[in-house]
């Protein structure tokens, strides 16, 4: 006999597991659509997460959410450019969002995501979504083909079951959905480990390239991002091939203290400051699901896909998605057609935004391909590299773009 919690109400318009950003987004498009909405979230906030660099195409969703006043008068740090760094230490001119982007939205910020997450989740119980805390989801119940809902459970009470016309799965990681159907597979040439730690009094830019994000190249086909975080703290954090990571060591603090002190330029801006904070690391960091949209289900954010950090993709990706998702969930609620075909409508142009992000990562581990060079090459893409590192590439005909770039390093086998 499944429990239900007393006097609680369990039938929902849409029901979202998971309260980061796409989550929280999604529920607070639904709801201020007019749909009941409930977010079931496994942890408390705030809780650490990694992930702390947003680009600037998040600055629409985030006026949306109406959380802009809240992030002009936060304390984190201002984003304005990317910069890349060589293993000689030859820093590249900083790539400006202005450059491609008028006016305030030329402009982002780091944030700490334990402190941005709770923002956005705070922002959609304000809307009127229920949020419940500490409560796993254990499985998304089905009739059928068609998902009609989810059991779950809070701490050690008993399990109980969720109705509702959308199941939207933003999980991250764990990516619920798509390990109970079987569609989380990996990515072929995207095996890579990231590790990362936090230091206190590492040298910044000054002025407008003080919150900017530095990328700080090695030779073996990997990279450190350098990510400036309020309180005159920093994210340092390596990706590479877990082949070259691990050769000496299985410890995750050896390997990334190691490489920080080859990596001279990344060393010498970190020679005055103190790491403050464990080191972390994950294994393998790409994986998709075969699928994203079913009969009454919709996957969103990092629990969908991801590929990898290098242009910052992974927050913008979660509220773009979430965004897209949730105006083609409130369609189908209107129109009383939950299908996989009405509920994924935004998918194809998503995935052609993400199919460019995916071939420009490919470029970067080329060890043949240079940017410099390419903009050298093909100066008419300037505009077009900075669109892809501000995330300007959905809905837009890249195309040209990509043929130059097939010209200088070959595509990557297609999904």
């Amino acid at each position: 006999m499944i429990a239900k919690p007393e006097n609680t109400e369990n039938e929902f318009d849409v029901v979202v597991i998971g309260g980061g950003p796409a989550g929280a987004a999604l529920a607070t498009i639904c709801q201020c659509h007019g749909h009941k909405s409930l977010i079931l979230e496994c942890a408390t906030f705030p809780r650490y997460h990694i992930g702390e660099s947003l680009i600037p195409n998040t600055y629409g969703t985030l006026d949306r959410l109406g959380l802009l006043p809240k992030m002009k008068q936060s304390h984190f740090p201002e984003k304005h450019s990317v910069r890349f760094v060589g293993p000689s230490g030859r820093e590249s001119d900083p790539f400006y969002f202005s450059e491609t982007i008028d006016g305030d939205g030329a402009r982002t910020w780091q944030v700490e995501r334990g402190e941005f997450d709770q923002l956005c989740l705070d922002n959609a119980r304000d809307t009127g979504v229920e949020v419940r805390m500490e409560t796993k989801v254990d499985r998304i119940l089905f009739d059928g083909d068609r998902a009609i809902g989810v059991r779950a459970h809070e701490k050690k009470n008993e399990p109980y079951d969720v109705k509702a016309r959308v199941v939207v799965d933003a999980s991250g990681r764990a990516s619920i959905i798509g390990n109970q159907l079987g569609l989380k597979t990996s990515v072929p040439g995207l095996k890579k480990t990231s590790i990362w730690s936090y230091y206190k009094g590492g040298k910044r830019y000054e002025g407008k390239d003080a919150g900017e994000t530095t990328i700080f190249m090695i030779p073996e086909q990997g990279w450190f991002w350098y990510i400036p975080m309020p309180d005159d703290v920093v994210s340092v954090g390596i990706v590479a091939s877990p082949e070259y990571l691990d050769k000496n060591s299985n410890s995750y603090e050896d390997i990334f203290l190691r490489e920080v002190d080859k990596c001279e330029p990344l060393s010498e801006r970190l020679s005055e400051a103190e790491r403050v904070a464990p080191v972390r690391g994950i294994k393998e960091l790409a994986y998709r699901n075969t699928q994203v949209a079913g009969d009454g289900w919709v996957i969103i954010g990092d629990a969908a896909a991801f590929l990898d950090p290098i242009y910052s993709s992974g927050l913008y990706l979660a509220l773009g998605s979430a965004e897209m998702a949730a105006d083609c969930i409130h369609d189908a609620l209107e129109a009383d057609d939950v299908s996989g075909e009405r509920l994924g409508a935004y998918v194809p142009a998503l995935m052609g935004g993400v199919e460019v992000i995916r071939r420009l990562i490919h470029a970067f581990y080329d060890p043949t391909f240079s940017f410099g060079k390419f903009v050298e090459r093909f100066p008419k893409h300037r505009a077009a590299l900075i669109d892809c590192l501000v995330g300007d590439v959905v809905n837009r005909d890249m195309n040209d773009f990509m043929e130059s770039l097939a010209e200088m390093t070959p595509p990557p086998p297609p999904l």
